[in-house]
């Protein structure tokens, strides 16, 4: 009896293993995928600076071609609406989606493209133990004086079992979280017409000022 009880720890001990070393490689693979979309992005964006100036539409269907492929914007503009999804139709959701893509660009791309060189560095990836569709990724943003802001991308594997980001954490502030809020907030402002919130959303971003959250965080 004690042999067999010795052999089962030795098999459980062997799967274990097997396991751990399986989602090892899997984190690896999703850091160096991370890793590899975060450089290229970054390469482009310091490449096309010029164009910002020059062709902003140009600079922003370059980006968009760009983002598309590593981030959900789809599934992230839903989760800003929140509840209030349910109220709109496919049609409305689709034009916040554009808005939401746009009103990112057009608040923070002038930012991005006058900013100090910086670089970023992709620290750790880890599956999440209660589902391995799921991970968080660890970077760090490096700037030119040497200033290092921590930063979390939340991500998921889709239904082609291609990983895309649905959140980013900057500093401990919930980006996809502070925009949620700002939507239920125009719409308790606008009385609950979703309409008018969707159309005036651009204004609304710019008005978040997410760099004084940042800093008091």
């Amino acid at each position: 009896m004690f042999v067999l009880k010795r052999k089962l720890f030795a098999i459980f001990a062997v799967l274990v293993m097997a396991a751990g070393q399986a989602s090892a490689g899997v984190e690896e693979d999703l850091k160096k995928y991370v890793s590899d979309n975060t450089q290229m992005l970054v390469e482009k964006l310091n490449a096309e600076k010029g164009l910002y100036e020059k062709d902003p539409e140009a600079f922003y269907r370059s980006m968009n071609d760009a983002l598309t492929d590593f981030v959900d914007f789809r599934r992230i503009a839903a989760r800003v609406m929140g509840r209030y999804a349910r109220q709109t139709s496919r049609e409305q959701r689709d034009e916040f989606v554009v808005k939401f893509k746009r009103s990112l660009f057009d608040s923070y791309a002038k930012a991005l493209v006058t900013a100090d060189e910086f670089t970023i560095d992709v620290l750790e990836a880890e599956i999440l133990p209660e589902n391995d569709g799921r991970a968080s990724v660890q970077l760090v943003v490096i700037t030119a004086s040497g200033n290092r802001y921590p930063v979390t991308y939340s991500m998921y594997k889709n239904k082609d079992d291609r990983w895309l980001m649905e959140n980013v954490i900057v500093e401990g502030v919930n980006i996809g979280l502070a925009f949620r809020d700002r939507f239920a907030q125009e719409m308790e402002a606008n009385r609950g017409q979703i309409q008018v919130v969707i159309d005036g959303w651009t204004d609304s971003v710019k008005s978040l000022n997410l760099e004084e959250d940042v800093n008091a965080s």
